[in-house]
C-alpha cells in the first residue's frame, strides 16, 4: 500500500471526505477540507487515491501510523512456521514404548505441529504390512481429539508413513500456552491450583522423539 498524501500534498480541486468517525461528509473542495482539517485539529489524509474524486479522511496521522504498526506488529508475532515432528516407532512395539510415544505425538500435537509418523519394518517384517497400518490406525483413533490424519499411511519402502495434523493452529496453541504461563506466574506461591487445573508439565529437553528399541 502505498504511503497516503497528507495536507497539501494533495493536488486534486476535491475530494469525497470521511470524517474522523467514519461519517460521510460528500464531496467537497480540497480547500474546504483543509479549512475543516486545521478547525479540528487533524490531518487530510487521501486514503483512496485512485477513486474518482479522490477519497480523503480527517484523522490524527501520527496515531494512524502507531496503531499500523502495532498491528503490524502483533501479526508479525503471531506468525508462525509450520513444524513437522517425527516419531518413529516398530510394528511390534511392546504396551509402555507405545504410550511413551503416544505422549509426544499428544505433546506436539497440543503445540500445534504436525506429526510425521513412521512405522519402521526389517527383515520379516516387511511382508506384514497390515501390521504397521493396523498400529498407525490404532494410533490416529488415539489421538482424534487433538490431531486428525492429513495424510492416509503409505509405504515408503522398508517404512509405512501417516502424517497427522494439529486440530488447533500454532497460533492459538501458543496463546493458550502464554496464558497458561501468565496465570502459573501470578498465582502466590504455595497456592494450589484452582480446580480441574493441572500443574504445568515440564518441557522435555529435546523435541525429536528417539526410535523405539527393537
Amino acid at each position: 500500500m502505498s504511503e497516503p498524501r497528507i495536507n497539501e500534498r494533495i493536488r486534486v480541486p476535491e475530494v469525497r471526505l470521511v470524517g474522523p468517525n467514519g461519517e460521510q461528509v460528500g464531496i467537497v473542495r480540497v480547500e474546504d477540507a483543509l479549512r475543516l482539517a486545521e478547525e479540528a485539529n487533524l490531518d487530510l489524509v487521501e486514503v483512496a487515491p485512485m477513486a474518482k474524486p479522490p477519497v480523503a479522511k480527517l484523522m490524527d496521522f501520527g496515531k494512524f501510523k502507531y496503531e499500523a504498526a502495532m498491528k503490524a506488529r502483533e501479526a508479525r508475532k503471531n506468525q508462525v512456521n509450520t513444524v513437522i515432528k517425527e516419531i518413529k516407532l516398530r510394528p511390534k512395539i511392546d504396551p509402555h514404548d507405545y504410550g511413551t510415544k503416544k505422549g509426544h505425538v499428544e505433546r506436539f500435537l497440543k503445540a500445534g505441529d504436525k506429526v510425521k509418523v513412521t512405522i519402521m519394518f526389517r527383515g520379516r517384517e516387511q511382508s506384514r504390512p497390515e501390521l504397521g497400518r493396523r498400529l498407525l490406525e490404532r494410533l490416529a483413533e488415539d489421538i482424534a481429539e487433538l490431531g486428525f490424519v492429513e495424510s492416509a499411511p503409505k509405504q515408503d519402502g522398508r517404512n509405512m508413513i501417516m502424517v497427522i495434523g494439529p486440530t488447533k493452529k500454532k497460533a492459538e496453541a501458543k496463546a493458550e500456552q502464554r496464558r497458561s504461563r501468565e496465570q502459573h506466574e501470578q498465582r502466590p506461591a504455595g497456592e494450589p491450583a484452582a480446580s480441574g487445573e493441572q500443574p504445568e508439565a515440564q518441557a522435555p529437553q529435546t523435541d525429536e522423539a528417539t526410535a523405539a528399541a527393537e
